[in-house]
Order: structure tokens, then sequence, then C-alpha cells
């Protein structure tokens, strides 16, 4: 009976020992969990905080053109620059005009200063459909054109990296304005470099929190 005790009791003591490793590393996992999101936070606000210094950065770079149809802003952790197309393009065109071509060399100044910062260039258009002769198939295939325009020249600066570019055609289906009225055909008629930071880092750490 004894021994029987004995046995139980050797038993409920090497029950009570790994059940008491497990809390230990389930605790050290805890913690090792606790340390990621920390990092995570850290990295986030530190890509924030940059992305806050690049706006005001531009904004000076680009304080010469902002009575010329050109705006800076941030939304949601990016930075948003804004062109009318007055300012760069004649109408049906995607060359690129002098005065342009001087805003554009100033934003390429400040971004070949950035490499970590992912560069999407958006070509806008109102609703009028697209009149003119030659290769364009419509409003679309301009906005795309002129898009890509933009990528040419920032690639003349060439601290800024190709990978990092990304040239899209949105054609008349974002406007920001009512195509109702002259004014608002003229503000619908744009470029947006969307400006945001690199994601890889924080995609490799949330794959280590799940």
């Amino acid at each position: 009976m004894a021994e029987n005790s004995d046995s139980e009791l050797k038993e409920r003591i090497a029950e009570n020992e790994l059940l008491l490793q497990k809390i230990g590393e389930r605790e050290n996992e805890l913690e090792e969990r606790i340390t990621r999101v920390e990092e995570l936070e850290t990295l986030i606000s530190n890509q924030q905080e940059a992305m806050q210094m690049l706006k005001k950065t531009l904004t000076d770079a680009l304080l010469n053109f902002e009575d010329k149809g050109l705006t800076v802003e941030a939304r949601n952790g990016k930075v948003y620059v804004s062109m009318e197309n007055k300012l760069l393009f004649k109408s049906g065109s995607w060359e690129v005009e002098s005065e342009g071509k001087k805003a554009i060399s100033s934003l390429g100044k400040v971004l070949a200063e950035n490499p970590d910062v992912s560069i999407l260039i958006e070509g806008h258009t109102d609703n009028v459909p697209y009149q003119g002769k030659g290769p364009l198939k419509g409003n679309w295939d301009l906005s795309t054109k002129r898009a890509t325009s933009i990528v040419t020249l920032l690639l003349t600066h060439k601290e800024i990296l190709p990978q990092n570019l990304t040239a899209a055609g949105r054609g008349e289906f974002l406007p920001v304005a009512p195509n109702s009225s002259k004014d608002g055909r003229a503000i619908n008629r744009r470029i947006e470099v969307v400006l945001s930071p690199k994601l890889d880092e924080i995609t490799q750490l949330l794959k280590t929190i799940d």
C-alpha cells in the first residue's frame, strides 16, 4: 500500500514538473511575441515619422508650384503629391511642359534622397472623351502615357531605383471633383504621386507574430 502511494506521488511530481516546464515554455513564447509586437510598433512609428518628414521636405521643395495646381498632403500613412494637368501638359498631350519639368525635377531630387519609399504615379482625366488623333485610344490610354512620362523624368535621377516606381492610368474613374463644371474637370485632370513606406520589414515581423 505504501509502495503504491509512493509511486502515485512520484507520478504526480513528474506530471507537475512537466506542467511547469510547459508553462515556462509558454511564458517564453509570450515574452518573445510581446518583444516582436513592440518591435513592430516601433517600426511603424518610425515609418510614420519618416513619412511626415518627407511631407514637410516635399512641401518646402515644391512651394513655388502651390499656386499652379500642386498640393502635398499626408493621408493614411502615405504622402500624396497632386499636380493638375495645367502645370504639366497641354490638352491631349503627354509631353511634359517646361514648368512641369521643373516641378518634377524638384520632386525627383527629394525622392532620390529617400530610397526606402515606394512611388506610385497615377494619371487621371476628366470624363470628356478624348478627341485627338494619333496612337491614343481614349482617356485611359492618355492617363497611362502621362503617368509613364512622369516616370521617365524621375528616372533621370540615377539615385531613384526603377523597382520603386509604378505607373498607372486611372482614366476618368477616380474623380475628386464633379465633372459637371469646368473647374471640377480641371481639378480631375491631374497626376498623383503616391508615396508609401516599403512594407518588407513589417511583413516579415508579422509572419513571426502569427
